[in-house]
């Protein structure tokens, strides 16, 4: 009994060193396809990548509700928001951060788009967007995918400023329109 107990630790020890050996996924580039992933919203809905087909989508990962970077980014997400209706675009931000969280966060900020739950990190780890912060832990990296109607990025903005990144996001939507 006690030598079957001990072959079951040791396996749990190297299937626990294998998943900690793991690299962190690749972040996509511009040209590929959109990895879909399924998370709930802010109003605790399921919301899927694939959902906004034939849409751009103005992905964008960032690290923590209520927090002053993440804050204004939002804000300024908001306020151009009828900018990005008009260009066909939608605005999905997505942490780690749970769903009562964005819930309070979208109340107390007056945000509209919607912001996605990805309390257990997969998303954030498919899109090689995850950073250490501190007391935080792991949490999103500040990163943008534009995704096209079709559901293919086309282009990435990693580490982002938050200020003016609403104005880049427009200018290259612009951008990709044209062509």
């Amino acid at each position: 009994m006690k030598t079957s107990w001990m072959i079951l630790g040791l396996a749990v020890a190297v299937a626990l060193l294998v998943v900690v050996a793991l690299p962190a996924a690749e972040t996509p580039t511009a040209g590929t396809k959109a990895p879909d992933f399924t998370l709930k919203s802010q109003e605790g809905k399921t919301v899927s990548l694939h959902d906004f087909k034939g849409k751009w989508v103005v992905l964008y990962f960032y690290p923590k509700d209520f927090t002053q970077g993440c804050t204004i980014e939002a804000h300024n997400f908001q306020a151009d928001q009828p900018k990005y209706d008009k260009i066909n675009a939608a605005i999905v931000g997505v942490s780690v951060d749970t769903v009562d969280s964005h819930q309070q966060f979208c109340t107390k900020e007056n945000l509209t788009f919607k912001l996605l739950a990805d309390e257990k990190k997969e998303v954030v780890n498919t899109y090689g967007s995850v950073q250490t912060l501190g007391k935080l832990g792991d949490v999103a990296a500040r990163n943008t995918f534009l995704v096209d109607p079709q559901g293919t990025i086309r282009k990435v903005f990693l580490k982002v400023d938050p200020n003016p990144h609403s104005k880049e996001v427009l200018e290259a939507l612009a951008e990709l329109q044209k062509k």
